[in-house]
């Protein structure tokens, strides 16, 4: 895995620019991020419904991200999903580097249709998944439903993050889908944006 830190200031703001790729027997994975983008997003997996939800998460969360995966699908679509999941964690990361000024904690209550769901964030530096939810059918598209929990663990792992993910009620399973990426794109968000009332990290540890 090879990642690229490049920040680049603009104004009086730093865009936090990284870039990262992972190479293994299974995938083969080039992604670009920027936290401080305007959602703009371009994902190509292989995995349509997958492609989709990554682009819904950034277009909510304000955050620019190129995406190029190719994967063993003719096995099944898990190794893609969970990988991407990992490098997009690492790429959070290090566009973070030592989270200073960030405001850290957000939370987000999301309808879509008849989905709703519930997503609290925190940029711990300790990594924890809790997940509580079904889905209605095992497939959407051509990916399995088990695998976005699978996603968003490996994100949490590899960015740091503490990140509760619930299904408070829905039926139709691309609804609650989409309603989970939708929130976790506009916590990431919420707790990475810099508050300038933050000095250091917000942590009486003085480090995240």
């Amino acid at each position: 895995m090879n990642a690229k830190e490049n920040r680049v200031a603009d104004g009086n703001a730093t865009q936090r620019r990284v870039q990262v790729k992972r190479d293994t027997a299974e995938t083969k994975i080039s992604l670009s991020l920027n936290l401080d983008g305007t959602g703009d997003a371009n994902a190509a997996t292989g995995i349509g419904f997958f492609d989709h939800m990554l682009t819904l998460a950034a277009r909510h969360g304000f955050f620019d991200l190129d995406l190029r995966a190719e994967g063993d699908l003719h096995v099944d679509c898990h190794h893609t999903v969970e990988d991407v999941g990992i490098v997009l964690g690492k790429a959070i990361a290090e566009a973070l580097g030592k989270k200073e000024g960030i405001a850290r904690y957000a939370h987000e209550i999301l309808p879509m249709e008849d989905a709703l769901v519930l997503c609290a964030l925190d940029v711990s530096g300790r990594p924890c998944l809790v997940f509580e939810g079904t889905f209605a059918t095992p497939r959407i598209g051509n990916m399995d439903t088990e695998t976005i929990e699978e996603f968003f663990r490996a994100v949490c792992l590899h960015a740091g993050l503490n990140l509760h993910l619930r299904v408070l009620t829905g039926k139709n399973a691309h609804h609650v889908a989409e309603a989970l990426f939708k929130a976790f794109g506009r916590a990431l968000s919420g707790s990475t944006r810099i508050d300038p009332r933050v000095v250091g990290v917000l942590s009486t540890k003085g480090v995240l």
